[in-house]
């Protein structure tokens, strides 16, 4: 019995630790969310790249067609990742927020405040990046550059929070490597990385540590 005593008050001193030095409040259904957002965005881009009123006949997508799209066409994409990206941002607030108040604890705090900028850091420097990019009209280089540089992200922020973000990180500096030698295929590779894997790993992390 004594044993067993020891083992719970370890496990509650550990869980302790863990809650000061790690953002655990972070909500499977925000993962899902994004998928969900970013497979939609995945549908919109689909069809501005495929529509005869912006690619004048092109009928399939490789790595001369992502060179020769005209800007137009590329900027109403980066329109569409915005507004992907606002939705993901909206819908990733919402729930952690409300996963937050139903721990009774508070959305920004120190933990939270580690992860946002562990996170920030290898975005902000590939967002720069994949505007160089684009500056230079390296159009098939912007999808694999963003999965890379989210997937390190990921990667960074899941020392401070659920190691789940880790793996989604891992996974998709890895679809942005593929992504990378099979040029012109980023929207599928965008889908895949920022749509599947998301709804994926949000749902386990839900069934794992939001139904408790």
């Amino acid at each position: 019995m004594n044993t067993e005593k020891h083992l719970e008050n370890l496990n509650e001193i550990k869980q302790i630790m863990d809650r000061s030095t790690r953002f655990l409040s972070l909500s499977g259904l925000s993962g899902v969310m994004a998928g969900l957002s970013a497979l939609v965005g995945s549908v919109l881009g689909y069809y501005v790249l495929y529509s005869a009123d912006y690619t004048s006949g092109i009928q399939y997508f490789d790595s001369s067609v992502v060179l020769d799209v005209r800007k137009m066409v590329f900027y109403k994409l980066l329109l569409i990742g915005v507004g992907v990206l606002c939705s993901a941002l909206f819908f990733g607030f919402y729930f952690t927020n409300r996963k937050a108040k139903s721990q009774g604890q508070t959305l920004w705090n120190k933990s939270s405040k580690k992860m946002l900028f562990n996170l920030a850091v290898p975005l902000f420097v590939g967002g720069v990046f994949s505007l160089l990019l684009i500056r230079y009209n390296l159009f098939g280089l912007v999808a694999p550059v963003t999965l890379i540089f989210y997937g390190l992200a990921c990667v960074n922020a899941g020392h401070s929070t659920h190691s789940e973000i880790g793996g989604i990180g891992y996974f998709n500096i890895l679809l942005g490597l593929l992504n990378a030698y099979f040029i012109g295929y980023g929207l599928l590779f965008w889908a895949l990385g920022f749509g599947v894997l998301h709804i994926v790993y949000g749902t386990l992390m839900y069934f794992k540590y939001d139904k408790v």
